[in-house]
């Protein structure tokens, strides 16, 4: 079967590379420092005073709302290596993702490491760190070396949980600045008293730069290090934190981008690279939010008078669409999957052209949802697929006619959809709603939806057959020039490639051939040099999500020419930089949205439609 899971010795050998990792970089900032180094504090003007005094305020209901929530977690990290053509390659990357709830680990407590867990005596590896949000957090600092005392992860996305004030940090205007459609006001934020760096009250404080939107005083974004201490300089790694305005004047963390260079590299190569995601906020909501709840049946069509008995096979049907049902639904529950989108619909229109393309007839329609988490992976649950949003992103290749982007995104689809049509169906045992009452942390662990090796042999012989239509066969060359890119990689990111819930590109572990592996012949050839030649994306690179909803859409990105092949990137994370903009209630964005100009050709001569603008084919 293709579904694997890291073993705890795995863990614990990446820790170890990562501390020796860690050894060999230094803080730039810490240690003794001369008192003519501190920088110049400018005394601030009523107006930069008054906006920093409501930050403060707004980052306390920050750190209130946060720690009522329990959101997802995810972190997806690449250890970088020298390459003579490309600059810099993945060497190794990492995965943790876990359901943290932050009024446990929110404070002054030390964050103690579970010693059973780590030593293999529990259950660990990739899953188990949505068991216990410690146990998450131990192994994430175990990945990334980060302290966790006043400090680390947390710092990441709060800045300062406990002591963001005018007491405890300096603040230095710096300029006003626009974030997307945001106005913001940036200040350079150090703790008090500059020669207090050698001073144990000053370790694991906040030293970078704040970007405070001027409507009401909220940090959007923030980006430095923490500073450490001359009697221990234990590693501070740099981040860069964005925040998304989810409700009426609250913005919550969303992301946060981290890396660390290597002193040693002559060609300034990074050491580690580091994606960090945050959504799922109502996945535990306060009780105030879900008191008076409506009984009235709401979306809801009344058929009853149209109601007709129902044959064995229609009952063998519903009995299969009802455990779909509730998996979608327990997923959906758990924040693994999107809110229904415009672009779940787009992938719904291909995917029905696949089949009117082959005259093939079901007895319902397909539904496809996207899974929110980093892994490349794609499954069928009964006549639902699902399709991982780093599989998206990274076959989002923009070409003038949209071509290779639909090529792409049809052989995700048909490989899937061949599943279905063979009848390798859902195990029906999820139609009792029982079997799905259990904690959102089992979820990886009690419903495995991966298909056996077997099936997923008879589905990729399938879907090169539903791909031979003539109106789908000449878009087979594009997803071969991704997975011979992806060939390229694929022993450096088993984290990347080792699906979670799933049926992933390769085979298994030991056999990193792929399923499809058929279209790697079928045209075009991977030249790594050639800049006219883009056969993958880097991640996160087309679609964006709400934390608060779960919701994604697509990015509407400026056309960026490649300069040399370091430009290209496949695969790799990159910085975040968020179009941030103020919170529309779902009415008002529904009028502010522009109308959408389908068959409109794109001014630039490298920029492709959306793929929403496929339309579905003719029935025959």
């Amino acid at each position: 079967m293709n579904f694997r899971k890291q073993s705890a010795a795995g863990i614990l050998l990446a820790s170890l590379v990562a501390t020796s990792l860690h050894a060999a970089i230094k803080l730039p900032h810490v240690g003794k420092r001369k008192p003519e180094d501190d920088m110049p504090i400018r005394k601030l003007t009523p107006g930069q005073s008054a906006l920093i005094d409501k930050a403060i305020a707004r980052e306390k209901v920050v750190v209130a709302t946060v720690k009522e929530r329990a959101p997802l977690v995810e972190t997806y990290i690449q250890n970088m290596r020298p390459d003579p053509v490309l600059g810099q390659v993945p060497e190794s990357d990492q995965h943790f993702l876990g359901r943290v709830r932050f009024n446990k680990i929110i404070g002054d407590v030390p964050y103690e490491e579970n010693k059973d867990t780590t030593e293999g005596t529990k259950k660990s590896g990739k899953f188990s760190f949505l068991h216990h949000a410690p146990t998450f957090l131990t192994n994430l600092g175990g990945g990334l070396r980060l302290t966790f005392h006043e400090a680390g992860f947390v710092q990441m996305l709060l800045m300062d949980s406990t002591s963001f004030d005018r007491q405890t940090y300096n603040f230095n205007f710096v300029r006003n600045e626009f974030l997307g459609n945001t106005p913001t006001a940036v200040f350079d934020v150090t703790p008090a008293g500059q020669k207090g760096l050698l001073k144990d009250k000053t370790y694991g404080r906040f030293f970078g730069r704040i970007w405070v939107e001027t409507r009401n005083g909220n940090v959007v974004r923030f980006n430095g290090d923490f500073a450490g201490g001359i009697e221990n300089q234990r590693e501070f790694y740099h981040f860069d934190s964005w925040r998304t305005n989810v409700q009426p004047d609250l913005w919550l963390p969303t992301s946060f981008y981290v890396e660390e260079s290597d002193p040693k590299s002559v060609s300034r190569t990074l050491k580690f690279k580091s994606i960090n995601h945050i959504w799922g906020y109502v996945l535990k909501v306060p009780a105030k939010e879900s008191e008076n709840t409506s009984l009235d049946v709401v979306g809801a069509t009344d058929v009853s008078n149209d109601a007709q008995d129902v044959s064995p096979l229609g009952a063998q049907r519903a009995w299969v669409q009802q455990a779909e049902d509730n998996v979608i639904e327990r997923l959906f529950q758990a924040g693994l999957i999107d809110a229904p989108s415009e672009f779940d619909k787009t992938l719904e229109a291909l995917a029905g052209n696949i089949l009117a393309y082959n005259n093939i007839t079901l007895s319902r329609p397909i539904r496809v949802r996207t899974l929110l988490t980093e892994p490349l992976e794609s499954v069928a649950v009964g006549n639902t697929i699902l399709v991982s949003k780093s599989l998206l992103d990274t076959t989002a290749v923009v070409t003038q006619d949209g071509a290779q982007q639909m090529g792409n995104l049809n052989a995700i689809l048909a490989f899937q959809i061949a599943h279905i049509i063979l009848a390798h169906r859902l195990d029906t045992k999820y139609a009792f709603n029982d079997r799905l009452l259990f904690p959102s942390n089992d979820v990886y662990d009690r419903i495995p939806m991966h298909h056996t090796d077997a099936d997923n042999a008879a589905a990729a012989k399938k879907a090169m057959e539903l791909l031979s239509a003539k109106e789908l066969a000449d878009g087979q060359q594009y997803f071969g020039l991704y997975l011979q890119q992806l060939q390229t990689r694929v022993k450096s990111l088993h984290a990347l490639t080792a699906p979670m819930i799933g049926d992933g590109l390769t085979k298994s572990d030991t056999d990193q051939t792929f399923w499809l592996a058929e279209m790697m012949n079928k045209g075009l050839k991977l030249e790594e040099k050639n800049l006219k030649q883009q056969a993958a994306m880097p991640l996160s690179s087309f679609l964006r999500f709400d934390p608060w909803t779960d919701q994604l859409f697509t990015m509407h990105s400026a056309y960026e020419p490649l300069l040399s092949a370091a430009d290209k990137m496949p695969f790799e994370v990159e910085p975040v930089y968020l179009k941030l903009s103020y919170y529309k209630a779902p009415a008002d964005a529904a009028q502010a949205a522009p109308a959408p100009a389908a068959n409109a050709a794109p001014a630039d001569a490298n920029a492709a439609p959306a793929p929403a603008a496929a339309q579905p084919a003719p029935q025959n």
